[in-house]
């Protein structure tokens, strides 16, 4: 893969409370390390994995000591135009819009108008929860929303593109058409475990509406953004009111851009909203203060310790997931079309950190969170590991070259660049795997190996994926 180095003009934007701290900026842009690194391997800056990732731009703030230390933007919000990345620039959050949701969802239970564990039929007023079966005869509360413990279906969203028709709320819940996705439906009854739905935050969006009768942006402006001090972000959707030049632009993991620069997302809690490091700091600071009984701006101490704690397994809480090693954590990851983010804060000591890019690659993520974990000390938050490599002769490389098949609509694509593999799945980025034996490869951004097999003629066949504890064969197709 080539490695094209940003110009160092790019590198040097708009930076804030750097005077105070230059010396670690400088440190946290020439550390990043993957989560495995390989034996003599030198750490890269930020302006090589940039390059090296075809990142346009990213934007990161990191907060010690309850406070934003630094904020800074790298690179191009818009490549075309020449648009730098500043701290006022605004990515899509995705996912992240989660967190901020449920902080906006526990207002009304806090406020005594919605309660957590109250069957959520009883707010819906536009539109009703159709439970069959699957559910067992048992009702989702806003708490399984939160918790993802609803056992409903649609993990995500993929959005619309800009001019498309654009579904309702009750669209979308009942994957009617102009929705692209599927309805959300039970899987299984709910409160027996934690699983992933989108679709059951988008509930608790129309949820809130119906109670406040508002439109679920401006309830958020009113009641979560506002008071956080997060006034350059929006729920909106599209973003109503902002100036094209602070919108980023969406990048492909190829680097080309997304289609009308960005996707429209109507599911707006679980993906909608528009923001950047240094207003999603406010909010990270403000949770640390409200857990300490210290602030209050929109949560008090007893709210905010529920939204902190697991519901039902060890990690997903209420709109956040929790890292429980060393001081602990709350964060929340976000991947839209184009976009990547995400942001950890500290149980103890008010310290976190928040990246944001406008691709679809998210490598670059673990790497920046690394450095500054390594610069500043910040225990628990420091994920990377030290492997060696062989070297493998061209000949079998290039035997392991094809596509194979997890699923019918989901393919690993194995090429060769030079002496080295690249494997690309299905709808993401691709990525280098290194060989640990002469069948045996991992990434270095994530934890996973892939193990080529041969069948009785020696013939390369197939690959296995070891990744989170399970193993699933791919066959080669061709």
């Amino acid at each position: 893969m080539k490695r094209f180095i940003l110009p160092l003009l790019l590198l040097i934007q708009l930076t804030i409370y750097a005077q105070t701290d230059k010396e670690k900026i400088l440190q946290v842009e020439k550390n990043l390390v993957g989560t495995i690194q390989l034996t003599g391997e030198a750490p890269w800056t930020i302006a090589e994995r940039m390059a090296h990732y075809k990142i346009p731009g990213l934007s990161i703030a990191v907060i010690q000591n309850y406070k934003l230390v630094w904020a800074k933007g790298y690179g191009w919000a818009n490549d075309s135009l020449k648009i730098p990345v500043t701290t006022q620039t605004l990515f899509q959050a995705a996912s992240i819009s989660k967190s901020l949701n449920a902080v906006g969802v526990l207002k009304l239970v806090q406020d005594k108008k919605l309660d957590l564990y109250t069957d959520i039929n009883t707010y819906l007023t536009s539109w009703h929860f159709p439970y069959d079966s699957l559910a067992k005869g048992k009702k989702i509360t806003v708490a399984n929303l939160l918790s993802h413990t609803a056992g409903l279906t649609v993990h995500g969203f993929e959005g619309y593109r800009q001019g498309a028709p654009l579904p309702t709320v009750v669209q979308i819940l009942d994957g009617v058409k102009p929705a692209n996705s599927g309805p959300v439906r039970s899987m299984y009854e709910p409160g027996i475990k934690s699983e992933y739905s989108g679709g059951g935050t988008t509930i608790s969006q129309l949820i809130v509406m119906d109670v406040t009768h508002l439109p679920y942006a401006d309830y958020m402006k009113k009641e979560v953004l506002q008071p956080l001090g997060m006034t350059a972000s929006t729920f909106s959707q599209p973003p109503a009111d902002i100036k094209p030049a602070f919108l980023a632009t969406g990048y492909r993991g190829d680097g080309k851009p997304v289609e009308g620069n960005y996707h429209i997302y109507p599911e707006e809690a679980p993906a909608g909203l528009w923001t950047n490091p240094t207003d999603l700091a406010k909010y990270i600071i403000e949770t640390q203060l409200a857990y300490e009984g210290r602030s209050a701006k929109v949560l008090n101490q007893a709210t905010t310790i529920l939204r902190l704690t697991p519901y039902l397994d060890k990690s997903a809480a209420l709109g956040v997931f929790i890292d429980h090693d060393s001081t602990g954590y709350f964060g929340h990851g976000g991947a839209n079309e184009g976009f990547r983010s995400q942001y950890y804060g500290s149980l103890k000591d008010g310290n976190g950190v928040v990246v944001m890019v406008n691709s679809d690659n998210s490598s670059i993520l673990p790497e920046v969170i690394n450095s500054v974990a390594k610069v500043y000390g910040f225990k628990g938050l420091y994920h990377s590991t030290i492997k060696e490599s062989v070297i493998v002769p061209d000949s079998v490389l290039q035997t392991y070259i094809g596509q194979y098949a997890l699923s019918p609509t989901f393919i690993i694509t194995i090429y060769k660049e030079g002496k080295v593999l690249y494997a690309q799945a299905t709808r993401q980025g691709s990525f280098e795997i290194i060989p640990e034996t002469r069948t045996k490869f991992f990434p270095r951004e994530f934890p996973a190996y892939l193990e080529f097999t041969k069948d009785i003629t020696g013939k390369v066949n197939a690959l296995i994926l070891y990744q989170n504890g399970q193993q699933q064969e791919a066959r080669k197709i061709e």
